[in-house]
This record gives structure tokens, C-alpha cells and sequence, in this order.
């Protein structure tokens, strides 16, 4: 295999990862979407930050797909990261190891209420934890086989 063949194996596969990263975005948004619109479940603040790092992510990383622009990867980290956060921050406070005097949610649905509980534990906050885990994941690995 020479050198160029190599580089467009590596290209595709930046491709496919940051198209996953998309995937999982485009669930995400779909889902909390669903969650609100059809279900008619009321976000809690929180939810409302999370939303606001992931919709803009459905929207971005299908841009840089075509073509292919590497810098799309971090613009899709300046989202999922602080997103993620809030995610893992909302999880902690669902599951009761971050106090609720803390008081993120002044107004309306209280971020520390369970709505949907699946299987036994999987709740809405752990869903847009795993979504922003698996995008980071993805588009980490992109940037790092881009790099090469």
C-alpha cells in the first residue's frame, strides 16, 4: 500500500467517525425532541443547557462531511465537552451525590425529579450523558487519526 492509499483509508475512516459522532447527535436531538413535543415531558433547566449544546451539533458535524473539513471535530468538541458537563452534573444531582440546595433549577420541572425511568436505570439524564460521552469518544478518536 503506498503512501496516498493509506491517506485516503485514513481520511475515510475520519469520515465515519465524525459522521457516528453525528448519528448520535441526530438521535439525541430526535429523542429530546420526542421527549417534549409528542410525550409533552417539560424540560427542567438543566435539560434545557443540555439541549443547547446538542441541537447545534446535529447541525454542525454534517457540515464538515462535506467535504471533509478536520475542523469540524473542534468545533463539535467546543459543544460536546460543556455539554457533557452539564450532562455528568445533572446525573450527579439525579442520583444524589451533588446536594439540591445547590438549586439549579429555580423555575419550573425540579432537575433532581426522575419523569422516565427505563429497564430499572435508564433515566433521561443518563441518556444525554452516554450521548455526549459517545460523540466525545468519536470525535477524540477522529482528531487523533487525522493527526497521524
Amino acid at each position: 500500500m503506498n503512501a496516498g492509499q493509506a491517506a485516503a483509508g485514513d481520511e475515510a475512516k475520519t469520515w465515519t467517525l465524525i459522521f457516528c459522532a453525528w448519528l448520535v447527535a441526530a438521535a439525541a436531538t430526535l429523542g429530546a425532541l420526542f421527549f417534549g413535543e409528542v410525550m409533552q415531558l417539560p424540560p427542567c433547566v438543566l435539560c434545557w443547557y443540555q439541549r443547547i449544546f446538542m441541537f447545534p451539533l446535529a447541525l454542525i458535524l454534517p457540515l464538515g462531511l462535506f467535504p471533509l473539513d478536520r475542523k469540524v471535530v473542534r468545533y463539535g468538541l467546543a459543544l460536546a465537552v460543556p455539554g457533557g458537563l452539564v450532562a455528568v452534573f445533572h446525573l450527579l444531582l439525579v442520583a444524589g451525590v451533588i446536594p439540591e440546595s445547590i438549586k439549579p433549577c429555580t423555575q419550573g420541572v425540579p432537575c433532581s425529579e426522575t419523569v422516565i425511568t427505563w429497564f430499572g436505570f435508564l433515566t433521561i439524564p443518563l441518556l444525554s450523558a452516554v450521548a455526549f460521552s459517545t460523540i466525545i469518544a468519536l470525535l477524540l478518536a477522529a482528531h487523533l487519526r487525522s493527526c497521524k
